[in-house]
């Protein structure tokens, strides 16, 4: 029994088999090392030695503190700079500027700095946080838009330096110092007709030192800027008040942040100087623009339809003055 028990323990388990050893009293005979083959040692002589694997010794670039959790998951917000009280649209926060004024109903203005809300004295609160929501959709897009279009302008902020350029009427023009020219002639605008395609081909010549400080260069280009402006805008103003049929009394520049023109009863006109960044059709379109206003002292569709007499486009290029991004002076 204990036969056949031991018999079917090793069908399940079999033994394992001792390794062979040398038999008692004989001594060990070493193992022979194997022979290279003679064309092997050949083909490793020949081969080459492999080259070096290259280290990158250079230290991780420091890209900043990473965003926590927090900040990316923090609702988008707008504030003013006076804001006097705030609203909740959709997840958005906006911080307004709140105004009471001589008008009829709730008016909303979106601008470089935010969003101001203007309302009748006798217009309570909650009906002005009604209006906000009725028109939140609009609110928010136009102030992505501001905020899109001051990133823009950031980015084309101009370092005032030897080299510096800067668009006029749609050209590059790039900045020279050049002592020779002098203080008096306030710089002088040269091209070259043999530049390549892309490549800017017009120069202003600054009568300053290479020494002169930035706050100088960019006094000298705004003022060079302003002149072209007045010669410019005095052109196109006696080129289109013909054809409207209206008469132009006196022209103003002005450094407003949020209008590029205004036009009086009395035949004033005001225009933005930074008006001659832009392209001579855009230029155009604002001076038909204002001049339109001594027919039409609204934006009525007869306004619009008086603007399109002149400027047919007026549509494309308004949308041009609306979303180029000018340099940040």
């Amino acid at each position: 029994m204990n036969r056949f028990l031991q018999l079917a323990l090793d069908l399940f388990d079999p033994p394992a088999t001792p390794a062979a050893g040398p038999a008692a009293g004989s001594t060990p005979r070493p193992k022979a090392r194997p022979r290279a083959r003679p064309d092997l040692q050949a083909s490793l002589a020949s081969a080459p030695a492999p080259a070096p694997v290259p280290v990158d010794l250079t230290p991780p670039q420091d890209l900043g503190p990473a965003a926590t959790l927090d900040q990316v998951l923090a609702p988008a917000s707008f504030t003013h700079p006076g804001a006097n009280r705030h609203a909740l649209l959709g997840a958005t926060r906006v911080a307004y500027e709140f105004k009471r004024a001589r008008r009829r109903n709730i008016g909303f203005s979106v601008g470089p700095e935010g969003l101001t809300v203007s309302a009748p004295k006798w217009v309570p609160l909650y009906e002005v946080e009604t209006a906000l929501q009725s028109k939140s959709a609009w609110i928010l897009r136009k102030l992505g838009e501001m905020r899109e279009r001051a990133q823009r302008m950031e980015t084309a902020r101009i370092e005032w330096k030897e080299g510096a350029s800067f668009p006029f009427l749609g050209d590059t023009v790039i900045v020279v110092l050049d002592p020779r020219q002098g203080a008096a002639g306030g710089g002088l605008l040269q091209a070259d007709s043999q530049s390549l395609p892309g490549v800017a081909r017009h120069t202003l010549h600054l009568g300053l030192s290479h020494a002169a400080s930035p706050a100088q260069i960019r006094d000298a280009v705004q003022a060079w800027l302003m002149r072209q402006a007045t010669r410019v805008f005095t052109e196109r103003l006696d080129h289109y008040a013909p054809l409207l049929g209206v008469q132009w009394k006196k022209l103003s520049l002005s450094s407003a942040s949020t209008r590029w023109g205004t036009a009086s009863a009395d035949g004033s006109i005001r225009l933005n100087w930074r008006l001659i960044h832009f392209r001579l059709p855009v230029v155009d379109y604002v001076v038909a623009h204002e001049l339109s206003h001594l027919r039409v002292m609204d934006h009525s569709p007869r306004f619009w339809d008086t603007v399109a007499t002149v400027v047919p486009d007026y549509q494309a290029l308004r949308g041009q003055l609306r979303d180029e991004a000018l340099p940040h002076w």
